[in-house]
């Protein structure tokens, strides 16, 4: 069987196009875990978490965070989420309670793994940055969570 230049460039090309594909899907973590501070880490335990009550559907006494335009409006200044300082953020403070005392967040019954607890704490510490460049919305993931 003769292969010619065409059939060769179009098998090579594939060839690159295979090793692309699958390099690329098995580095597609690597990148989170390598900074575990970055909002990518973050955005889902936010999304499974949180925004089910401080989203579109919360209560008007809940912090609204259904995107990330509204969740930087709690970054800075206030005492929501201090920026390089998570022992110092209300934040911060809320998930680290135990699950049943008052003001513990997420509500009663439904604490926060204590790996995502310690991605929330690096984001925080890492300066709670922000992805730039427009709003990321933020979708609840998962079963609702209200209280008991």
């Amino acid at each position: 069987m003769k292969i010619t230049i065409f059939k060769k460039r179009s098998i090579l090309i594939a060839s690159v196009a295979a090793m692309a594909l699958v390099l690329g899907v098995g580095c597609a973590g690597i990148g989170q875990k390598e900074n575990p501070g970055s909002f990518a880490s973050v955005q889902p335990v936010l999304e499974t978490n949180c925004v089910h009550c401080h989203g579109k559907n919360r209560l008007a006494n809940m912090p609204s965070f259904d995107d990330t335009h509204a969740f930087g409006k709690l970054i800075g200044t206030s005492n929501w989420i201090v920026p390089g300082h998570p022992e110092q953020s209300r934040f911060f403070q809320v998930v680290m309670l135990n699950d049943e005392q008052p003001g513990a967040m997420p509500p009663t019954g439904h604490a926060i793994k204590a790996s995502e607890v310690e991605i929330l704490r690096a984001w925080i510490a890492a300066g709670a940055k922000l992805p730039e460049g427009g709003s990321i919305a933020l979708t609840p993931r998962g079963p609702g969570q209200r209280s008991r």
